[in-house]
């Protein structure tokens, strides 16, 4: 759990087909503050009520999707215990030095059965932008465009759902607050998290591997969705669905594309969660309601487009 080991999400890097048009979405219209432009072309941003320097990687590339996700961890004694255990349950972990990305320290690497690769770290530097701790206002520079809170979690598509899985329960100390069933006992989705909230990741059973369905940014209530969604039609971005809401985790969402291709989510809400919750589980019959809790039915582009 939190708080003794992996302790939240930190960062993800995406690939975009055009910077500049990136920029204006992730930037001016979805809001986040632009901290660095770096010789190898990658561009850091990271959302207002964050402390840690960036959260959102964007590297320009000829196809869109996800390089790979981070975490943080408490220390770098349990960066390096999970290393040991990593590699004492069978996986191969791979050393980024200190500085690969800036104001980043060392990091360990694996790619997931379903074939993500995902980071874990120690050490961040603290952002010159970073929420007030002295006297606090709720904000010190007044929010822009869609006025993200933090990157929240990503969603992921890919073959062998069951083993990685284990990995983030048995060696992460994930656990699973959701799940969906199919045919008995196939699960086809597992919701897990690392903290209080309802999920900081989700995995779903798909056919290729290493697809990236969407990265999640939190707001701060259903008013806050409104405005986004708003921002959305003034500007014509791309709209997958909503505003609605979920029946799995509770959030409100709406789900958009960035000009690459890639899914964002703009989500609020959802339940607490603590290790003593029974797992909630949705069968097939209910999966409907269970993504899209009004609704009650998924759209064919929500299920099927991944990049």
């Amino acid at each position: 759990m939190a708080m003794t080991g992996v302790l939240r999400p930190g960062f993800c890097q995406l690939r975009v087909l055009d910077m500049e048009k990136s920029m204006v979405h992730y930037r001016d219209r979805i809001g986040l503050d632009e901290v660095s432009q770096e010789k190898d072309g990658r561009v850091y941003l990271k959302a207002r009520d964050e402390f840690d320097r960036h959260s959102i990687i964007l590297r320009s590339a000829d196809e869109p999707g996800m390089d790979c996700m981070g975490f943080k961890v408490l220390d770098d004694e349990s960066l390096t215990q999970l290393e040991k255990d990593l590699t004492a349950f069978g996986v191969d972990v791979e050393h980024i030095e200190a500085g690969e990305q800036p104001g980043i320290g060392r990091r360990i690497r694996f790619q997931a059965p379903m074939g993500h690769i995902f980071d874990f770290y120690a050490e961040m530097e603290k952002s010159d932008k970073g929420p007030m701790v002295q006297d606090p206002h709720v904000w010190d520079e007044q929010p822009r465009g869609m006025r993200p809170i933090r990157f929240d979690h990503c969603l992921l598509y890919g073959d062998e759902l069951d083993e990685t899985a284990e990995i983030f329960q048995k060696v992460l100390g994930f656990q699973v607050s959701e799940v969906i069933r199919v045919e008995g006992d196939v699960i086809n989705a597992y919701f897990l998290t690392c903290s209080t909230k309802a999920h900081d990741i989700a995995l779903i059973r798909f056919p290729e591997k290493g697809k990236f369905h969407h990265c999640s940014f939190l707001l701060e209530d259903w008013n806050a969705i409104g405005n986004a969604a708003d921002i959305m039609t003034r500007y014509d971005i791309s709209v997958d669905i909503g505003p609605t809401r979920h029946g799995i985790t509770r959030g409100k969402t709406i789900y958009f594309f960035d000009p690459s291709g890639n899914r964002n989510e703009v989500f609020s809400g959802g339940y607490n969660f603590y290790p003593d919750n029974p797992r909630r589980e949705w069968c097939e019959e209910e999966v409907g309601r269970a993504i899209f809790y009004y609704e009650k039915q998924l759209n064919d582009r929500f299920m099927g487009v991944v990049t």
